[in-house]
């Protein structure tokens, strides 16, 4: 009788980064990674559809705010929220006056008043809950744009007082979003330009290769 060996997996034990590493080892890469207190974690590639509305809130932010001492930055500009170790990077972020730097880097910042993000089918969920409790840890954090690329969906949550939010939702194309910080409207139709819906919710094996 042949004996069989039988082998038994052990996990993987985590490896855990210092910000300096995790910081070190972005300067190099060939994409973008979130950092979590210790944990590296690699962000995927933005859809067409994600790249549309990241620009058109981007431009319409800029020609609205345009000669006021707002300055808009999209996606390339890392953020850190010291309090929870936390370093991502936001689709657009807004911050009244002059951006401060995390430790003089100039591609860190730590004082955003309004975040947009895209949303996707994979972080969907960890932008609405996580991500939200860690940027709320930011004094300067005044209001949190969701923006569906899938469907003509958009949520809204401006800061009160007493840690407490007020909430808003969007979901018809001639209507538009006003942002509560800065009094601007963005009509969810110039959000939503040139984006295609179907091609987003085609599903993956149906594509062609």
């Amino acid at each position: 009788m042949t004996a069989s060996l039988q082998v038994t997996e052990q996990p993987t034990a985590q490896r855990y980064f210092t910000p300096e590493e995790y910081l070190a080892l972005e300067e190099t890469a060939e994409s973008k990674s979130e950092y979590c207190d210790g944990v590296i974690i690699p962000i995927t590639g933005a859809s067409t559809n994600h790249n549309h509305i990241s620009l058109n809130m981007s431009i319409a932010l800029r020609l609205a705010l345009k000669g006021l001492d707002y300055n808009i930055f999209m996606g390339d500009l890392r953020l850190w929220m010291p309090k929870k170790r936390f370093y991502t990077y936001p689709d657009v972020m807004v911050i009244l006056g002059k951006p401060e730097y995390y430790n003089n880097r100039k591609d860190t910042v730590i004082n955003p008043q309004v975040i947009i993000e895209v949303l996707s089918k994979s972080t969907k969920s960890y932008d609405r809950s996580d991500k939200f409790q860690f940027y709320q840890t930011l004094p300067t954090f005044q209001e949190y744009i969701l923006i569906d690329q899938s469907r003509i969906y958009v949520e809204q949550y401006c800061k009160l007082a007493n840690k407490r939010w007020s909430y808003s939702q969007y979901d018809e194309e001639d209507t538009a979003l006003v942002f509560d910080f800065f009094k601007v409207e963005v009509p969810l139709a110039d959000m939503y330009e040139k984006v295609d819906f179907e091609a987003e919710n085609e599903p993956e094996d149906s594509a062609e290769e």
